[in-house]
């Protein structure tokens, strides 16, 4: 998930008005003054490049400390990573210009190549790392002799911003991310009854789409936002488990009321009652205000729900025809689906008990599976070979040229091609970076140019820079301009460059600028034109990544747990919905097709542990390893367009022959698990055949 997607979740939702909120406006004057002090704190140790201090608390500005706190470490990481690769690159080739600058540009692929494979921050302290030594190094060409000192002050000048922005963050009017776990988790309950009602009351189909986008996107959030409390407070450790556990809840919950929609037609009286007091607790709960303050009596009846949903029903009397079996078994089905939207509910307003009241204590369960990622190795070697093509190419256009401004357009070439690379839409990143750019060069002109030089000193320069900086973090305190908006305040910056002695020189400016501008622009083509993404060929990566998950649970002898499969699946599916979002209507298929393989997986893994149970007569167990064989090779082997195998009508035999034998509860509810099955792979055809067509 990339930084703007993050704060665009965490943020409250009228942070997308025009109106900036009082939370904004706190960001923008911690931000702002944090950025002086740095800058203040530069000229007071004399540091080479003070603006490199200012410019890093805009750049990891962010609006829950946490996530400073985290940005910072790896923005650190990275860059005393990128200084020692400088320092030993320029040490063994700095002789040899040609040599100097492949090493480098193989150096940025390869972090590129490690960025493009890891999540935020830690991809983009893997990139940092990149092209870090690039702006190092470069400089030092020729003179290899000064690497080192340039490498100490560049580290410097990092660390001082990150101090300031860090301790501003986190001492003047913190928003804490277990605040903000919390709150969003609030937010994703009340969102997930909202969906609930709708797909119980046949809602618009186009609001339920987007509410289930928002679910997916605020279980991934939650993950992520772990994390940033951690770094806040270590004591937080002690409730990670409950947040971990509480997003596979989420997502099975979601994963419920999906399936409850696309089969909501009841076949029997027995479900009426369990679907209207299912409704009905839904909509109490997202219209009652403060409703989650207490989640006691809410936990209460749903697990009154989820025990009358488990319970037995009133059957049609067995008189041997497949029209009573069939009777019976939609009517377990649906009874089986209403209690696990009941019960997964219920787990997940426990684990907001659990986050809001934590225990010192640890938890009693160990062993819990980290949190899975997906990895798409085929992308990130394109975006490696792309970043370091090039910066190789520009690279020797520089060398070739011998133009002193070009390494400033090598190093942006570098900066967004490695940045930018891993984005679902590399080019509308990179374009906001350069509109935010473009805009920033004519106000960088008036400060530098004009007005310091003929009125200098620090407190002119607040006077100036305070009035155009506020509204560019007001800017980056808003999920729509973000972009642009920090884009503009960390290269106005750059553009300034200011010093205790500002001049007018606009010669180096203007030429430095346009290098500047040219490298982004330059980058930008390179996504366009080298290697161009294709995002359909990344969600059938993925896709088939979640068929051959499901293809293992089937075979594999181990059954692993619930929440191992819990956590890779709401993974790939957070990894599926900015691909799928560039597709338009046409991915909305996509999304649908991975809740259901979410559906899937939990019924074949209760179908995994109902042939351990020895009240399941042995032919019933034959039956259901022969359906998973045969399952599994649907899933691997048929390609979109060709007829389904004979799993779906599998499936319906042996639901239906074993309710034939057993009225029994534990036996119906295989049964009901088969059917589940089948109507998920029916719903979603295409998406569990190998391959487009």
């Amino acid at each position: 998930m990339t930084w703007t997607r993050l704060k665009e979740v965490v943020e409250t939702p009228l942070s997308g008005l025009t109106q900036p909120t009082r939370s904004d406006w706190i960001f923008a004057l911690r931000t702002v003054s944090a950025g002086l002090i740095a800058l203040l704190v530069a000229y007071a140790l004399k540091l080479d490049h003070p603006q490199w201090a200012m410019m890093t608390v805009f750049i990891v500005a962010q609006p829950v400390a946490g996530m400073v706190l985290a940005k910072g470490f790896y923005r650190l990481l990275g860059t005393l990573a990128g200084g020692l690769a400088a320092v030993g690159i320029t040490s063994l080739f700095g002789a040899n210009p040609w040599l100097l600058v492949s090493v480098l540009a193989l150096w940025i692929g390869v972090c590129t190549l490690v960025s493009s494979l890891l999540r935020n921050p830690e991809a983009y302290g893997a990139a940092l790392a990149g092209y870090t030594a690039m702006i190092i190094s470069l400089p030092a060409l020729g003179q290899p002799h000064i690497v080192v000192d340039l490498a100490v002050a560049r580290c410097a000048e990092i660390a001082l911003g990150i101090v300031c922005a860090g301790v501003t963050s986190r001492l003047i009017l913190p928003k804490l991310a277990a605040d903000a776990i919390i709150s969003r988790l609030k937010r994703s309950i009340l969102d997930l009854a909202e969906y609930a009602g709708g797909a119980f009351s046949n809602g618009d189909p186009a609001s339920l789409a987007a509410l289930q986008r928002k679910l997916i996107t605020d279980a991934q959030t939650l993950a992520e936002m772990r994390t940033y409390a951690r770094l806040e407070a270590p004591s937080f450790a002690t409730r990670a488990h409950p947040v971990r556990r509480t997003i596979g809840q989420l997502l099975w919950a979601l994963s419920a009321a999906r399936a409850l929609h696309s089969h909501r037609r009841p076949k029997n009286a027995a479900l009426i009652p369990m679907r209207s007091e299912l409704k009905a607790f839904v909509g109490e709960l997202s219209a009652t205000p403060g409703a989650l303050d207490d989640t006691g009596p809410w936990v209460a009846r749903l697990d009154a729900i989820a025990s009358k949903a488990r319970e037995m029903p009133d059957l049609p009397n067995d008189n041997g025809s497949n029209d009573t079996a069939e009777e019976k078994v939609g009517t377990i089905t649906r009874l089986t689906i209403a209690g696990d939207f009941a019960e997964a509910l219920k787990q997940v307003m426990r684990g907001l008990d659990a986050l809001r009241s934590p225990v010192s204590r640890k938890s009693s369960e160990r062993g819990q599976p980290a949190l899975v990622v997906h990895r798409d190795y085929q992308a990130a070697w394109r975006n490696a070979v792309r970043a370091a093509l090039a910066t190789l190419l520009v690279a020797a256009f520089w060398l070739t040229t011998k133009w002193s401004e070009a390494a400033g357009t090598v190093i942006l070439v570098a900066v967004v091609s490695s940045l930018f690379a891993a984005r679902p839409d590399p080019v509308q990143s990179a374009w906001g970076f350069f509109t935010g750019t473009l805009i920033a060069l004519p106000f960088a002109f008036l400060v530098g140019q004009v007005a310091l030089p003929a009125l200098p000193g620090f407190g002119w320069f607040t006077l100036f820079v305070v009035p155009i900086l506020l509204p560019a973090a007001l800017g980056m305190a808003n999920p729509r301009h973000v972009g642009v908006a920090t884009a503009f305040a960390i290269n106005f910056l750059a553009f300034l460059s200011p010093h205790q002695q500002m001049i007018y020189d606009p010669g180096p400016f203007f030429a430095g600028s346009a290098s500047i501008l040219v490298g982004i622009l330059i980058a930008i083509g390179v996504f366009i034109v080298v290697l161009p993404a294709d995002p359909w060929v990344t969600v059938e990566r993925i896709s088939q990544a979640m068929r051959e998950d499901l293809a293992r649970l089937c075979l594999h002898e181990r059954i692993p747990r619930r929440s191992a499969f819990e956590s890779l699946a709401y993974d790939r599916i957070n990894q599926l919905m900015p691909q799928v979002q560039q597709t338009g209507r046409k991915g909305d298929p996509i999304l649908g097709g991975s809740i259901s393989a979410v559906t899937v997986g939990l019924e074949v893994l209760r179908l995994r542990h109902a042939q351990l149970n020895s009240a399941v007569p042995h032919e019933t167990v034959e039956s259901i390893g022969n359906f998973l064989r045969g399952l599994a090779g649907e899933l691997l082997f048929r390609r979109p367009g060709e007829p389904q195998t004979a799993t779906v009508a599998v499936a319906r035999q042996y639901a239906a022959s074993i309710a034939q034998r057993s009225d029994r509860l534990e036996i119906l509810q295989i049964a009901a698990s088969l059917r589940i099955i089948a109507a998920a792979m029916e719903d979603y055809p295409d998406f569990f055949a190998k391959g487009r067509a």
